[in-house]
């Protein structure tokens, strides 16, 4: 059984791609701060739902796996009464909390506890999510199985090394505002120049989503981003003027400083800093 200790948005994320990926819903439960946030959800997907986190342990059995979809400050003090209770089982714990280290999550929890920890990302919302997981050394090849097919239901998953989780929370995780940001300064110029704003914005948007679907699937055929570039940038057109300009601003640089900024700070968040 798979039990989610909070019913935010990440988790209604994870639990709605579940059921409609074929997981039983009677093998999911729920459990919130606030009880009827859990029975909200639960009523909106059709699982099940505990009245306290230590209900929720109970519901999930010896051997299931207990998801932490809280905030990485509430995780100290969710963990703490349940201890006693966590030792007594093999229960898998499976955090997707920001810039909490498999190390962190040890710390709070019993000796040999299995811990698998996981960074999705916010279009895990709509199933088109890029997950990253990796597992400390009590879980084992069955468990990280288990998790990567729970979250390939909302995406893709990665299996990374846990050294590699900040330059991958700031590609995946961050990412996301990044390029809605660039979304909204090509819907900017678009209405500069006269489109209305809700049809530019529908434009660009579906222009960078059949860009990126374009580069996973050549990718197949050897062609980077790069070479996809080269082949709208026709001598002396207008693509090739828009991407000077755009390297003259300081475009490329731009990303690379901010994807950096990204893993600077997510090292010393998880540095306590």
């Amino acid at each position: 059984m798979i039990g989610f200790l909070g019913s935010g948005n990440m988790a209604r994320a994870i639990v709605a791609g579940l059921v409609a990926n074929d997981y039983d819903p009677s093998d999911i439960v729920v459990s919130s701060r606030d009880p009827r946030n859990a029975e909200k959800l639960a009523h909106a997907t059709g699982v099940d739902f505990a009245q306290s986190n230590e209900e929720l342990v109970s519901m999930i059995g010896y051997d299931g796996t207990l998801v932490l979809a809280v905030k990485p400050n509430m995780i100290p003090g969710v963990l703490e009464p349940l201890y006693a209770d966590l030792a007594e089982t093999s229960i898998l714990v499976v955090s997707v909390a920001a810039g909490t280290s498999l190390g962190f999550l040890e710390s709070h929890l019993p000796d040999g506890q299995a811990v698998v920890r996981v960074m999705p990302n916010v279009n895990s919302q709509i199933g088109a999510g890029m997950s990253g997981i990796c597992g400390n050394e009590a879980a084992t090849e069955e468990q990280l199985d288990s998790v990567f097919a729970m979250f390939d239901s909302i995406g893709e998953v990665a299996r990374i090394a846990e050294k590699e989780f900040p330059a991958f929370s700031a590609i995946a995780g961050c990412s996301p505002s990044y390029t809605f940001g660039y979304i909204e300064a090509l819907a900017r110029g678009a209405v500069a120049n006269g489109i209305p704003k809700h049809q530019a914005v529908r434009i660009a948007a579906q222009a960078v989503l059949g860009s990126a679907q374009m580069v996973l699937e050549k990718a197949g055929e050897g062609l980077t981003p790069a070479n996809l570039r080269d082949t709208v940038s026709s001598p002396g057109g207008t693509t090739i003027a828009g991407v000077i300009a755009m390297e003259d601003a300081g475009f490329s640089a731009s990303v690379v400083r901010g994807v950096q900024a990204s893993i600077d700070r997510d090292i010393a968040i998880q540095r306590g800093e």
